[in-house]
Parts: C-alpha cells; structure tokens; sequence
C-alpha cells in the first residue's frame, strides 16, 4: 500500500508520523519532568535532623542553647552558620540554607529536615520554602520572634542610609520588596506544617505581632505562660519556649501547647 502511494503523499503522512511521534515525546518529557518538579509534602511522621537558622546579625549562641536541647533529648541538630556577617541579603542566605539542607539529607538518608528560623532567620526559613524548593524538603517549619510582616526599627534605619542599614536590614522594612513577596497570597506555603512563635514582650520586631503568619499554628509564649517576660534576645534559650519547640518537633501534629510547659526550669 505505502509502495502504491504517489511521493507526494508519501511525504504527506510521513510529515504527519513525524509530528505523532514528537508530541507523543513532548508528553513523556512533561510528564516526567513535572513528576520531578511535583514531589509530595515530607511525611510528618519521621522526624529529621534539626537545622537551626539564626537572626540578623549572625550570632549563633542563643540558638546553641536550643541546639544542644535538643541533640540531649535524641535529635541530630545544629546551627546553621551564616554566609559572611549576617547582615548580607537574605535571599543569599536561604541559597545557603539549600546547600545545607541538601547536605544534611545526603549525610544522613533522612527523608527531611525540620527548620527553626530565629528572628530574620525565620523569614530566610520561609524564602527557601517558597521559592528555593524546600516544600518537599522540610517537614516542619518553625519561626521564633521573626519579623515577618517587618519590623519598624528596620524602617527607622533605612532612612539613615546604606552604611546605617544593610541589605539584609533593608529587607526588613514593612515595606520591602521581598517581605510584599513572600506575603503576597499564601503566607505558608503547602508542604511543611508551619509554628509561628512570638513574645509581646519584643522591643526588636516592631510590633512583636509581626511575628505572627496566616495559615500556620501562631501564638504568643504569653498565650501559654502568662506571668513569663522573654526579650526577643532570649526567646530561643528560655527553658518554657524551649519546652514549646520542642514539642512542636514531635511525630503529633502542632498544637497550641498547655501550662504544663511554664513550670519548666532551667537545669
């Protein structure tokens, strides 16, 4: 029959197999590459390594304390060291953040990581979820006294310029582009159970209620303990807010946690 066709007719339907066959390949490569890009939430019921992100500035002793919690009670944990001063874009340290996530999987052959994002490291914490691939890399996110809706000393300092307030500062106003950003739609993006933390107490984020985020667990430490003063300085190392994280870590699912936690003393 083919032999019976006249060349150009030859030519037409060899021109139309041709074109099955690189849509029928265009299909194959969309559905395996979008397989790749679409992987699931992780799975809340096996805990990972902790990786601990800190605040403006870079210091890592406040969070260490947490840290050393924690590995006492049976988890692999550490602080995640800053990319230069701390103070540098925060989009460079959530690429940073990546590499260490991705490191910390490959190490360990967990499933995921568990992130809490001290102060600005919260809001690093959720530039990674959002945009840098962590939605099916994290299993649960918590944030502890991070100005994600801004801080009104970070728009006091802009106005004294560059030098007064770098990039990371900057990106701190209420009005930055990245805070417009990563609040534009969805606060918490699907994949991670999200636990926002924050203290009335707080003198740095202004208001400390900037520290709360739709769609996550969110609650004051007062909420919980009424009588406790905790500074922002001292939010991650307060033995009740230590107690609180920690139960937020767990296999159940985040819950607002009960009194039991403020009769908790340092050892």
């Amino acid at each position: 029959m083919w032999r019976s066709l006249a060349p150009a007719r030859r030519r037409f339907f060899t021109a139309l197999l041709v074109l099955a066959l690189v849509v029928v390949a265009t299909a194959v490569v969309v559905a395996v590459v979008g397989g790749e890009d679409e992987a699931g939430p992780a799975p809340q019921d096996r805990p990972g390594p902790v990786l601990l992100v800190p605040g403006y500035g870079g210091s890592t002793s406040a969070l260490e304390v947490l840290a050393e919690d924690l590995v006492a009670g049976g988890r692999d944990a550490r602080v995640v060291a800053p990319v230069g001063s701390g103070t540098d874009d925060l989009r460079d340290q959530a690429a940073h953040l990546a590499e260490v996530v991705e490191e910390t999987i490959e190490r360990t052959g967990a499933p995921s990581v568990d992130l809490v994002g001290y102060s600005a490291g919260g809001v690093v914490v959720r530039y990674y979820v959002a945009e840098l691939g962590g939605r099916s890399t994290v299993r649960r996110a918590v944030t502890l006294a991070s100005p994600h809706h801004g801080t009104d000393l970070a728009a006091l300092a802009s106005t004294l310029g560059d030098r007064a307030c770098p990039a990371a500062c900057r990106q701190l106003d209420p009005g930055s582009e990245l805070l417009r950003r990563l609040g534009a739609g969805d606060e918490t993006p699907d994949g991670p159970s999200w636990v926002a933390l924050w203290t009335e107490d707080d003198a740095t984020v202004v208001p400390p209620t900037s520290g709360t985020l739709e769609g996550a667990l969110t609650f004051s430490v007062q909420a919980v303990c009424p009588d406790l003063t905790v500074s922002h300085a001292d939010v991650p190392r307060a033995p009740e807010v230590v107690a609180m994280v920690e139960q937020q870590l767990g296999v159940a699912a985040p819950r607002l946690p009960d009194a039991s936690l403020c009769r908790r003393v340092s050892p």
